[in-house]
């Protein structure tokens, strides 16, 4: 697991980027229950939707490893981690 911040940070980056892609890929094919996606178009969204799911997951359980050796507030945590992904400084 991230043993760094900077660590933390660049998984929630990574998360982020992910579901990002996701939404782009709903945007350009429609919504999946109302649109004939193609077999490609179906292979392509469910790759990048694991792909998120199993980043966003990673990400979630180096926070809480992290703010556990530290002794720290998990939502705390999670918040400065939010914060520095997006560029902005931490409180």
């Amino acid at each position: 697991m991230a043993s760094t911040f900077e660590e933390l940070v660049a998984k929630r980056r990574a998360a982020d980027q992910a579901h990002q892609r996701v939404e782009e890929l709903r945007h350009s094919y429609g919504p999946p229950t109302q649109s004939q996606w193609t077999s490609q178009q179906s292979h392509t969204y469910e790759t990048a939707v694991r792909a998120w799911r199993d980043l966003d997951r990673d990400t979630q359980a180096a926070v809480t490893e992290y703010a556990k050796e530290r002794g720290q507030a998990r939502d705390m945590v999670e918040e400065k981690v939010r914060e520095a992904a997006r560029g902005a400084e931490p409180s």
